[in-house]
């Protein structure tokens, strides 16, 4: 590839837009040669990379259904494209289907980045494979079922048994500009090898995922996304994101509508630091503080603290979490973290991501109290790795049943004393609802967080799990929840729980 040449086409097109040469000069190049080397330079770019990208076909496990109506990116679907979903999935059987040889009815793209078999994708493109696989674009293809996922970054690595493949050359995001061409290569809709090419229309979009509630999906995931206008399609996610010099500044991931000119992709350098963790020890460490927060902006303490533009405050202090062992309170509002101002979620995840797990840190926090006081504090928390609980409810999250707790809209914890105290309410047997997701079958009938859950119809729940169980036992079409709302008894009976 004539890296020079391909690099400096774009600069060329700008400078004859900004300072177009004059006629006499002898040595300009035509509008014809410089559209030429602009056309060369996408073709050299399609060429060079397109060798490491893979095409991947999944087996998905019997019985399971890979996309559905309470996948978090089911809102994100074109109409068009529910409505095919909605239709495929009337028709799956309500009974197990009998065990049946692996079917390859599902795709996705990839990247090759090491030589020895190693391959980067999507989460959401291999999590329900029972058996993936690779084929390049000389007609090979590889089977495996060496698969890691990494949920909260929707980054996965696949590897094959293979040695000498041509690997792409990864760039680095972080000095990707806004405005630079953007090339995207992988299969949608089975197309392999389509190339679409646009721009970089933004960077670092965040809450791109829907968040609903505190221990929602797209509240857990580490958001971070580079926007594009190159053509994005189901087929393309795992494929790369690619500049004019061939390097790759991004893993596609997801659209929002057909041929809206929205699509999304993890930043390589995240992607790059995630595939790293997995091929080294088959999980990625992220330190933890165990807290959930909302922007001020959005709070009700706004109008305490009109002098301050950004913070976080504090919403929920898990009884698990480090965060818990501090001084740290709910409704604090945090300033900046070991000095350096967060505004949003995701700052504060970098943030708290950058140190190590096991090390101290320090947050710059304003505490008001109820008379109006204030004081501005510095609380030291002690960081701890995500325990593997909550990773494994974020990739559970990912396809829930359709008589599951996540249909329904409410996520639930066992009640304890530090949880009823957490809600100002009296301690109950039962569980405690601690979010409700908008619009979901539950918020419709009028649960809301605080709420104490007693009995699943008949049967009596005290966990987590017993109340998973019962609303499972209950069935798909209705069913009926007593609870404790501000200490008065209640029962809801909630229709069609699948939205």
């Amino acid at each position: 590839m004539k890296t020079a040449a391909s690099g400096a086409c774009a600069a060329i097109v700008l400078a004859t837009l900004i300072d177009p040469p004059s006629a006499n000069a002898a040595d300009a190049a035509s509008p014809l040669e410089i559209a030429q080397q602009l056309n060369e330079a996408f073709v050299q770019v399609a060429e060079t990379v397109s060798p490491a990208v893979v095409v991947i076909e999944i087996a998905q496990r019997p019985n399971t259904a890979r996309f559905h109506r309470d996948h978090p990116l089911w809102e994100l679907l074109p109409p068009e494209s529910r409505r095919q979903l909605e239709e495929d999935l009337e028709k799956e059987p309500k009974e197990p289907p009998p065990r049946r040889d692996p079917r390859f009815d599902g795709s996705g793209s990839g990247l090759v980045i090491r030589e020895d078999g190693y391959i980067l994708t999507n989460t959401h493109v291999v999590e329900e494979a029972e058996k993936i696989k690779v084929r390049f674009k000389d007609g090979r293809d590889f089977e495996t079922t060496k698969v890691w996922t990494d949920p909260q970054s929707d980054i996965a690595v696949v590897k094959i048994d293979a040695k000498g493949l041509a690997t792409a050359k990864l760039g680095d995001s972080a000095r990707t500009r806004v405005g630079e061409f953007a090339i995207a290569i992988g299969a949608p809709f089975v197309l392999d090898y389509s190339v679409t090419f646009g721009h970089v229309s933004a960077k670092g979009r965040q809450q791109i995922i829907p968040s609903f509630g505190r221990d929602s999906l797209g509240a857990k995931m580490d958001q971070d996304f580079i926007q594009t206008d190159a053509s994005i399609n189901p087929g393309n996610s795992g494929g790369p994101l690619v500049n004019i010099r061939g390097e790759v500044i991004g893993i596609n991931t997801l659209v929002r509508g057909l041929g809206t000119g929205i699509g999304f992709a993890v930043p390589i350098n995240r992607a790059k630091d995630v595939a790293e963790q997995l091929i080294a020890h088959g999980k990625v460490a992220r330190a933890w503080l165990g807290i959930a927060t909302g922007p001020l902006r959005e709070s009700r303490l706004r109008t305490q603290v009109e002098d301050l533009k950004n913070g976080l405050v504090v919403d929920v202090i898990q009884t698990n979490g480090p965060a818990f062992k501090s001084d740290l309170k709910r409704f604090d509002i945090i300033q900046a973290v070991e000095g350096q101002p967060v505004a949003n979620v995701q700052e504060l995840r970098d943030a708290i991501r950058a140190k190590k797990i096991g090390s101290t840190i320090v947050l710059d926090v304003v505490r008001l109290d109820d008379h109006g006081g204030r004081k501005d504090l510095q609380i030291q928390v002690k960081t701890e790795a995500w325990p593997d609980e909550e990773i494994s409810q974020l990739a559970d999250s990912r396809r829930s049943p359709p008589d599951s707790p996540a249909a329904l809209g409410l996520t639930v914890q066992t009640v304890t004393e530090e949880l009823a105290k957490e809600f100002e309410v009296k301690k109950a047997e039962g569980v405690m609802v601690t979010a409700v997701r908008p619009n979901s079958p539950a918020a419709l009938v009028g649960f809301k967080p605080g709420d104490i859950i007693t009995k699943v119809g008949e049967k009596s729940v005290k966990t987590r799990q017993q109340f998973r169980e019962a609303v499972a036992a209950a069935g798909s079409k209705e069913v009926t929840i007593h609870f404790l709302s501000e200490g008065t008894e209640e029962s809801r009976t909630i229709k069609g729980k699948s939205e």
